[in-house]
């Protein structure tokens, strides 16, 4: 998923092998836990592992800790708005988080309606659309959801798995009349693709029962409007434990420790750790916008199931609160060069000039460009039913080294704090 706000995310090739050379004791660093990646779940493991007496070494690719969460802040109004992470659930877990560096929580307070246009965003025109009450929908939703605790912890799942999760999620919207909520679900799960192609399993992975328990008793949000105040905090304690701006050179695991050669911008550093935790999405062997910012324009598929937008393509236009400014998403099934994204997204805008639909000046700013990829990672159905889930839940603990991030529970922050919380106390 991209969003016109810039991080990639890191990645921990599959090498073992290690640098040879001697590293001398100022560029040798020993610690307990080893983290790879300063993400939500990374920064959290590293200060609550900080917390219980261990001492970490995290490594961060990216330039700040907070992986998908991003605050952008208006140059001229100094007014903030978020292009990643907008609220937070509530729960003991995340509450305690905040409260740990002292930063207030309130319920998160929807921002005015603004005046909704649906646009086919192939053509620039708008359509006519009347959406339909999804209540009904979301209540049957749920009466599904409750059939399937297990979700809620990671992909622990049974044998056999449940038929329903297997379906194409648009054969499940089919069979339970669903359709009412789907253009919301395709908007609130943004980065899942082809939405009614993928295995309900990851629908409701991203869209399950704590999220509907949102929608009925609120979110929080911090006090100050920046969500990105919670990893600055983390990361001027961690200090020099943690590596920005750092990649993984090489690993080597045994069953007593583990060495990783970082790339620093300082030069190369051996880290030495008695255990080595990947918070990373793994990869398995096998401006001035110059757009009009008192518009919400939703992008609907013209002859779409469901009337989903055409993807790659964007999947909504909304303000940001900040004048001139707006936040854009945009979404692709295939992963795709950043460059081939600005050049769609300027297309597209081109389109929705050019067909009158929106006053949009020439040559619009991208203030800021971030792309969440990779995001939403699944398998096909076949190897879910054949047990590919029980392959990634064995690997926690050999040779030192134990997983948690999006890809082992879903991309909820307060979800992985939970897990990553639970796999703490098991196992450090």
């Amino acid at each position: 998923m991209f969003s016109l706000s810039a991080q990639r995310a890191s990645k921990l090739g599959a090498t073992s092998t290690l640098n040879s050379r001697r590293f001398p004791h100022e560029d040798t660093i020993v610690r307990d836990v080893c983290i790879i990646g300063g993400g939500a779940t990374g920064t959290f493991s590293a200060i609550r592992l900080r917390d219980s007496g261990k001492t970490v070494a995290v490594v961060e690719r990216s330039s700040r800790l907070g992986g998908h969460t991003l605050t952008y802040q208006d140059p001229v109004s100094a007014l903030k708005t978020e292009a990643g992470l907008v609220v937070i659930r509530r729960s003991p877990v995340s509450e305690k988080y905040f409260a740990r560096f002292s930063i207030p929580l309130i319920k998160f307070e929807p921002p005015p309606p603004a005046a909704t246009i649906f646009v086919d965003f192939t053509t620039g025109k708008k359509v006519d659309f009347s959406p339909r009450d999804p209540s009904d929908a979301f209540a049957a939703y749920g009466a599904q959801l409750a059939k399937y605790p297990f979700l809620d912890n990671g992909f622990d799942l049974p044998d056999p798995i449940p038929e329903d999760l297997l379906l194409p999620f648009g054969h499940f919207v089919k069979k339970y009349d669903l359709s009412a909520m789907v253009l919301l679900v395709s908007k609130l799960g943004q980065g899942l693709g082809d939405l009614l192609s993928q295995p309900t399993l990851y629908v409701m992975k991203n869209f399950g029962k704590t999220a509907l328990e949102g929608f009925a008793t609120g979110f929080l949000v911090p006090e100050s409007g920046d969500n990105s105040s919670l990893y600055e905090k983390a990361l001027a304690e961690l200090g020099s434990d943690a590596l920005i701006g750092s990649s993984v050179v090489s690993v080597r695991r045994d069953n007593h420790s583990v060495r990783v050669v970082v790339q620093t911008p300082s030069g190369q550093k051996l880290i030495k750790a008695k255990k080595l935790l990947i918070t990373i999405p793994p990869r398995w062997r096998t401006s001035k916008a110059g757009v009009p910012d008192n518009y919400h324009v939703t992008n609907l598929g013209v002859g779409t199931p469901e009337s989903l937008p055409k993807l790659p393509g964007i999947y909504e236009i909304s303000p940001t609160g900040i004048p001139d400014l707006v936040n854009l998403k945009y979404g692709s099934p295939v992963p795709l060069p950043d460059e081939d994204v600005r050049a769609d997204v300027m297309a597209c805008l081109s389109r929705l000039r050019e067909a009158g639909t929106l006053q949009i000046n020439e040559k619009p700013e991208i203030a800021l460009f971030e792309n969440h990829g990779p995001f939403g990672l699944a398998v096909p159905v076949s190897p879910i039913e054949g047990g590919f889930y029980k392959q990634p839940n064995k690997l926690n603990g050999h040779r030192n080294t134990f997983y948690t991030g999006a890809a082992f529970q879903a991309h909820d922050a307060t979800l992985l704090w939970e897990y990553t919380d639970d796999l703490l106390r098991k196992h450090f």
